[in-house]
């Protein structure tokens, strides 16, 4: 077991519990608990067993993106979170080591001519994603012809897709397949147009803190916590990070 130290312990529950952001709008990491209405998934297991090495409570404060979570960095909101790395949002935060690789995929119509990604990028194809997702910032670095439309939540994206007729939606491909699924006439297209590395992380400037974190995510992937969590939570296709 990491030691912990009264530094660490000032930086990652400076008001004496564990305040947690967790990020509705990814389903792989959170879902909302049918009978209490409380988080679960892997981010919720996670922060429970870090709450207790610290020996302090846990109290969640839920998002539908991100990008909202991001934007609350320097406000003293939260004091970990679990998001995918991103060199953008690493000048407002500190982020450990990946513990998840999730996939970046594309949704589109069945009878759609796309079959790759780089299909997609052409002039006047228009993509739908979540403003400040990893797949927003992401896809506005690389993309040279294709354009973003932008939801208010990552939630929001299909409802965007459909209702401005755009060619695509950009998101995590478990949730786009399961969409899929539900709607014959949406397909997602095999191919990844990105590895998301999801990581902790807490605000910059907490950097005892930080290598804490670093150092127990390396012990729940290496002791296979992470694993059994995903299992437990019905997320057994969700690659753990080496």
């Amino acid at each position: 077991m990491t030691p912990l130290s009264e530094q660490v312990l000032r930086e990652l529950a400076p008001a004496g519990r564990l305040r947690v952001a967790i990020n509705y709008g990814n389903a792989v990491l959170a879902q909302r608990d049918e009978r209490t209405a409380e988080p679960r998934g892997i981010t919720a297991d996670l922060s429970f067993e870090l709450a207790r090495r610290l020996a302090v409570p846990v109290e969640f404060i839920t998002y539908d993106g991100a990008g909202k979570i991001v934007a609350t960095a320097a406000s003293n909101e939260w004091d970990v979170a679990f998001m995918a790395i991103d060199p953008l949002r690493a000048q407002q935060i500190l982020f450990t080591p990946p513990y998840l690789i999730i996939e970046g995929a594309y949704l589109v119509r069945a009878d759609a001519p796309f079959q790759r990604v780089d299909d997609l990028d052409r002039e006047g194809v228009r993509i739908a994603v979540g403003k400040g997702a990893a797949y927003d910032l992401f896809l506005t670095r690389t993309l040279k012809h294709a354009a973003l439309v932008r939801a208010p939540s990552t939630g929001e994206v299909l409802g965007l897709f459909v209702a401005e007729e755009l060619d695509a939606a950009a998101g995590i491909r478990q949730p786009l397949q399961a969409a899929a699924r539900e709607n014959p006439e949406w397909r997602v297209i095999p191919e990844c147009f990105m590895a998301i590395e999801q990581a902790m992380c807490t605000p910059a400037g907490r950097e005892e803190g930080g290598k804490y974190l670093a150092a127990f995510i390396a012990e729940m992937k290496a002791s296979g916590f992470v694993a059994d969590a995903l299992a437990r939570h019905g997320q057994s296709d969700v690659t753990v990070a080496l």
